[in-house]
């Protein structure tokens, strides 16, 4: 965020006594009322840009507060989701250790069934074996008149201990019959209830294993939409972070232009005092003028100083040392021109002027530039300003009026620089980056 502050930095009294003569005449003062006229409309507008920037700040700060709250609103919300996410996937490890216990146990049954089978085709066979029995004994029934006469078996002994005899076999033979029928009874009840409760059991591990599979696809299903729940919200986080980056860089370029617009405030108030200082001189010698009744129309005050509103080179043999061009370069404008000079060589101003701005490396106001100057000049009615980058040190101070050719400082390898050398632009104006930068090359002899 750059925009042109336009302002005249008319430096009165330090250019007009530099530059050349001053006529004490009526039009003169007027010209200089008018000046500081000028002056003071400019020093309004600035403080109106001052007002502005200062409310933009305000705005930019406050979204950027937004903008963090946002970011630990999200943030909260990433961590949730990252514990039901944890949360979830331990379940589904628990649900995929039961499902897993659970095959086992059905496999286990599985083998409790071939047992089964094996004692069911045993118990079969016993069963067979019995029936064949009862079978046998059915047919003997029937072959003795459907009935066996056991009394008559009994009372046809022939002694008493044939009768005896009889009727223990008899007893013998009922017995067995009613064993025979009980245990074949039994036998059955036993491989029902086998059947019946194996299964019952296989059915039941197999109905939970089912239910397991469903919690676990439901659970990876949770998961699922959690997954796409914390891809949204990360990159919301991202763009937030992005949007944090955008909003602190313009802070910060906020800051960078009150500060260049404080520097031209006082370069205004410098040049006002100044132009006042003039005006009271002007007056002060219309009055003695005047008072000594001089006939000649014009005094002239003679004021040291050279230059005659063109540039100069910045640098001693400056044409001879050009080692970059302005122009475009690495898919950028280079602003200016690249002086290859050793570090320590003096740098010098190409036109009078105010010192607006000095700038060290690191304290974040002309990044890139490293140690670097801005100067303001009034050439023709037109306002400039020059600016002298990488410098290993600086010889003025912010306000300070400066004669062509004087020292600023010296040439350094400071800020984002390849190796020793002086950058030197030339604006059409107030400083503006890119906006109004011109070919120095044209300005220069």
């Amino acid at each position: 965020m750059k925009r042109y502050i336009p302002w005249i930095v008319i430096v009165m009294l330090a250019i007009s006594m530099i530059a050349g003569p001053v006529t004490i005449h009526g039009e003169s003062i007027s010209e200089l009322n008018k000046k500081i006229n000028e002056l003071e409309q400019q020093k309004k507008e600035i403080q109106k840009e001052k007002s502005q920037l200062e409310s933009e700040k305000k705005d930019t700060e406050q979204k950027l507060k937004e903008n963090q709250n946002q970011q630990q609103s999200v943030q909260s919300e990433i961590n949730q989701l990252d514990k039901e996410l944890t949360a979830t996937q331990n379940q589904i490890q628990q649900k995929e250790k039961e499902i897993t216990e659970t095959a086992n146990q059905i496999e286990k049954l599985k083998n409790q069934i071939e047992k089964l089978k094996k004692e069911i085709k045993d118990l079969e066979e016993r069963i067979k074996k019995r029936d064949k029995l009862l079978k046998d004994r059915l047919r003997s029934i029937q072959q003795n008149g459907g009935d066996i006469k056991y009394m008559e078996v009994i009372f046809g002994a022939k002694s008493f201990g044939d009768f005896i005899s009889r009727a223990t076999a008899v007893t013998t033979i009922m017995n067995q019959d009613k064993d025979i029928l009980e245990q074949q009874a039994a036998d059955k009840q036993v491989l029902e209830s086998h059947k019946t409760e194996v299964e019952a059991k296989k059915s039941e591990v197999e109905d939970r294993k089912v239910a397991l599979e469903n919690q676990k696809q439901e659970l990876a299903g949770l998961k699922s939409k959690l997954d796409q729940q914390l891809a949204e919200k990360e990159t919301l986080m991202a763009k937030l972070e992005e949007e944090e980056q955008h909003l602190e860089h313009y802070v910060i370029s906020i800051e960078d232009e009150q500060k260049i617009i404080s520097a031209q405030e006082k370069a205004l108030e410098k040049a006002k005092a100044l132009a006042q200082q003039e005006l009271q001189e002007l007056e002060q010698l219309a009055k003695q003028q005047n008072n000594n009744n001089s006939s000649e129309g014009n005094v002239a005050v003679s004021h040291s100083g050279g230059g005659n509103g063109m540039f100069a080179w910045p640098v001693a043999n400056g044409k001879d040392l050009i080692s970059s061009p302005f122009g475009q370069r690495w898919g950028k404008l280079h602003r200016g021109l690249d002086f290859a000079v050793p570090i320590g060589t003096p740098v010098y101003t190409a036109a009078p002027g105010v010192v607006i701005m000095t700038s060290v490396e690191g304290d974040g106001t002309m990044r890139g530039y490293g140690n670097v100057v801005l100067v303001a000049h009034s050439i023709g009615g037109r306002s400039y300003t020059t600016l002298y980058a990488h410098l290993s040190s600086i010889a003025v101070s912010s306000g300070q009026t400066v004669g062509r050719g004087q020292v600023i400082g010296h040439s350094g390898n400071t800020g984002d620089s390849t190796g020793p050398h002086l950058h030197f632009e030339i604006h059409a104006g107030g400083w503006n980056g890119d906006a109004n930068a011109v070919n120095p090359r044209n300005y220069l002899p």
